[in-house]
């Protein structure tokens, strides 16, 4: 006999329903699950708790979910920023105190740390930081990745912000020491980074927007985070040199121990619980030990689909998408700094003009992604499904026939008066799945646009030019938050969070990638007098980006994801190979 599900169970809330949503409160998962909770530290009703009060009044009259997740994006980044500039100008004046160690002191006016040597060791020492950052940063998201799964994404961000606040406390004592002491402190501390850091804190927000946003609003949340972050980089940019340059270079390192703290305290408060088992929906780990540490990159392989007539198959939608987003992020990964080495070397930009430059590119990113492109993705969505009505009706509705059985316990039909008043039906799963469609679209003609304009700057002659270029750009800037759409869309629940770090790693790799290739390829063409014709590359690889990503596809209507493979043992079809052309 059916009985009244627990507030902790999976199903879904009916208090708190926020007008206009389906789900009723936002944190309510894609299935329709309520995997958040107000106490920070049980999924439970969290009574007794110290911060539980304070959590609930912030979730129920401060703040919707989505505002509190976009604004705790914006302060986390805002933390990490403020030290980015004068971690460079620290590594200046240590440079410079062990120069004068082993000769003469300077004499004269003047700035006495403007010598050739110190400005390459500087630039050395730099460069070791920037490369242990990367590679510690890559192993960040593999630890990040798992630790959501043991302690919930909560705990897991706040490790990452922790982990920061202590690196940042320690440059602190390495400014203090100055000389050789302080640059081997500072480089020591970036070691750290593996635990917790601006990866890892980025793939934890963007895994947490996946679980509580709505499903048809979750591409468009994805987009304006990434628009908070990117403004949070920008004011943090900004300030922590004002900073530094108003009050001395150790005061931006202890605001941005402050403000770690600060954060930490507000994403503890404010942010919603999500129980590790309610991510996986009670699944055990299909691997465990060291291979569950690299469960990202079992995404990446084709998944196994059982077609409407019964047939298996490979699906290989997740792997192209990969690899396009992996090509279109090397051709626009580098647009920014390309922009400044053109201007700097054919327009004859300064520092200021670079510094505008660049804080008018950030500006207008943030602003598209934050404004923009939440309508974009809701419109365009709505013209999609009117141009394919046809796909509307098909969509993924289980088919139950002799040769399609039900295989989830979702597929199989409740007795009459078992559903709740809003428990969502087939016919919003497949709102859901369509309007992914679209988002897919919207990644394939974005990349062609950002080559289109991307080529344009080549045809700058004046410096207003360059400007207006770094103006347009923005406005094909969504890629990024459509890929992780798509992503999610393509796996199944138990698998987002997996799928967001697998896709969150591929990025990582081609931002690497890009600052190499286009790197040699700028200074190739820059010795023949012809570094303009880089746009041309650059935007050439975009074209072959979007032709990658022609060959991903949803998988076919009427067909169900095989997660393991005991399920695709008990058939004994022929397997055939595909690329789920819809």
């Amino acid at each position: 006999m059916a009985g009244t599900p627990a507030a902790d169970e999976a199903s879904p809330l009916l208090g708190g329903v926020r007008p206009g949503s389906r789900n009723g409160d936002a944190n309510a998962n894609a299935n329709g699950n309520s995997n958040a909770s107000a106490d920070p530290d049980a999924p439970a009703n969290g009574n007794g708790k110290p911060g539980s009060a304070v959590a609930g009044w912030l979730r129920q009259t401060f703040l919707h979910v989505e505002q509190r997740l976009l604004f705790g994006g914006f302060l986390i980044t805002l933390s990490f920023s403020f030290t980015q500039v004068p971690i460079f100008y620290a590594f200046y004046l240590m440079s410079c105190d062990v120069y004068y160690e082993t000769h003469p002191p300077f004499e004269g006016s003047g700035n006495r740390c403007k010598v050739d040597e110190i400005a390459a060791s500087t630039s050395l020492q730099f460069a070791l930081l920037a490369m242990s950052t990367t590679v510690c940063g890559t192993f960040n998201l593999f630890f990040a990745g798992w630790l959501v799964k043991r302690v919930g994404p909560r705990r897991a961000l706040l490790a990452q912000i922790l982990v920061p606040a202590i690196r940042v406390a320690t440059q602190i004592l390495g400014v203090l020491a100055g000389g050789a002491a302080g640059i081997t402190i500072f480089q020591c501390t970036q070691l750290v980074t593996v635990l917790g850091g601006p990866a890892g804190y980025i793939l934890v927000m963007n895994i947490i927007a996946g679980e509580v946003v709505e499903p048809e609003r979750r591409t468009g949340v994805f987009g304006m985070l990434q628009g908070c972050i990117m403004l949070g980089q920008g004011i943090g940019y900004l300030t922590g040199g004002v900073i530094g340059d108003t009050w001395g270079i150790r005061r931006p390192f202890e605001v941005g121990f402050c403000s770690f703290l600060i954060s930490a305290v507000y994403a503890h408060l404010a942010l919603p619980y999500i129980s590790p088992g309610s991510m996986s929906d009670g699944k055990k780990p299909a691997v465990r030990g060291i291979g569950a540490f690299f469960a990202p990159l079992r995404v990446l392989a084709p998944q196994r689909i059982r077609l409407q007539g019964g047939k298996t198959a490979r699906h290989h939608g997740l792997l192209f998408l990969c690899a396009g987003v992996f090509l279109g992020v090397v051709a626009t990964g580098y647009v920014a700094l390309l922009i400044q080495l053109y201007a700097t070397s054919v327009f004859d930009f300064e520092q200021s003009d670079n510094g505008l430059l660049m804080s008018g590119f950030a500006c207008m990113r943030a602003l598209f992604l934050i404004v923009a492109f939440p309508g974009i993705i809701a419109r365009g969505r709505k013209w999609y499904l009117a141009r394919h009505p046809d796909k509307s009706t098909k969509g993924h509705t289980p088919a139950h026939g002799a040769d399609d059985l039900p295989t989830r316990p979702e597929e199989i039909e409740a007795p009459v008066g078992t559903f709740a008043a809003d428990e969502p039906v087939s016919s919003e799963t497949i709102k859901e799945v369509e309007g992914a469609r679209f988002d897919l679209f919207f990644l394939r003609w974005s990349l062609v646009l950002d080559g289109a304009l991307t080529m344009c700057t080549a045809f700058a002659t004046k410096k207003w030019h360059i400007f207006l270029a770094a103006f347009l750009l923005p406005f094909a800037s969504g890629s990024a938050p459509a890929a992780k759409g798509v992503m999610t869309e393509m796996c199944p629940p138990s698998q987002r969070a997996d799928a967001l770090n697998a896709l969150t790693l591929v990025e990582n790799l081609a931002n690497i990638s890009t600052q190499g290739l286009f790197g040699f390829v700028f200074a190739a063409l820059a010795e023949l007098g012809k570094s303009y014709m880089t746009f041309y590359v650059n935007a050439a690889l975009a074209l072959v980006a979007c032709g990658v990503l022609l060959f991903s596809h949803f998988a076919p209507s009427g067909s169900t994801l095989i997660e393991n493979e005991e399920q695709a043992d008990q058939t004994s079809t022929p397997e055939i190979a595909t690329t789920a052309a819809e």
